[in-house]
């Protein structure tokens, strides 16, 4: 049977996207979901979304990684499918969604730019030579020294797979200060099991985390990705942080009929 789909990217974290409200998708086959994401393959993604009836919100996100297992919150995707919802008509400049980690509202303005607000973070891990907190997805944040020449998928891997965090695994983020407000982050994405061009969850973690370890006195901070730049700003109370908002552009690149 033949469906459409549509492809969006954000900040070069692209994706699958489906409109599901018709329940036509079946979810429970990893295979397909990571067929189409394949990028020799498939039509080639960094995860899956499908849109769904939200019930009393405008509607429901379902994020599934590359590697075909759904997953846990993907701060990029939900600026996406907040894009994809404001092109099917079904919100205007401003939403209500559930996903995975719970409620978000979100906001699009004029340039298409973006803003979602991002789960309440109540812990912060400090460590002798990372920060680990969950942003709705679990992350891992180290500042390097040369960023640009790190080896990313190696380092991230071992990370990732480490005794430290067990079988469920987390994203690693590698950071480096550019000014006082501004860092460069280059992300390894458990699911994907790559760098990525950008996670929006990961810049999420890295801000708080910047901040937490005094490296920022900013309640706004740029990230630069390979992919393009991001904004998170916060309130702070102690190791807890509120109103959390990712900020960013997402783009539609294009749409298409598949089989499954």
């Amino acid at each position: 049977m033949e469906y459409t789909f549509y492809k969006y990217q954000g900040t070069g974290n692209d994706f699958v996207m489906i409109d599901n409200r018709d329940d036509i998708f079946p979810k429970n086959d990893t295979k397909l979901v990571a067929q189409l994401c394949d990028r020799k393959f498939g039509i080639g993604a960094d995860g899956l979304i499908l849109l769904e009836n939200g019930g009393s919100t405008d509607f429901r996100m379902v994020y599934y990684n590359s590697d075909g297992n759904q997953s846990s919150m993907c701060g990029n995707g939900g600026r996406c499918i907040v894009a994809f919802a404001n092109a099917l008509g079904i919100i205007d400049n401003e939403t209500e969604f559930d996903a995975t980690d719970g409620r978000h509202h979100a906001t699009i303005d004029s340039n298409g730019i973006i803003s979602l607000k991002m789960k309440d973070v109540n812990t912060v891990s400090l460590y002798e030579d990372y920060v680990f907190l969950d942003t709705g997805s679990p992350h891992h944040v180290e500042m390097v020294e040369d960023l640009p020449n790190l080896d990313v998928k190696g380092i991230g891997a071992n990370i990732r797979y480490s005794g430290l965090y067990g079988n469920q695994g987390t994203n690693v983020n590698f950071v480096s200060q550019a000014a006082p407000d501004i860092f460069s982050v280059r992300t390894y994405e458990r699911g994907v099991e790559d760098e990525t061009l950008s996670c929006g969850t990961g810049v999420t973690a890295v801000a708080l985390a910047m901040k937490m370890l005094g490296k920022t006195e900013a309640d706004s901070v740029t990230l630069q990705t390979p992919g393009g730049h991001l904004t998170v700003s916060f309130k702070q109370d102690g190791k807890k942080f509120t109103n959390v908002y990712l900020t960013g552009p997402a783009q539609f690149v294009f749409k298409g009929e598949a089989e499954w």
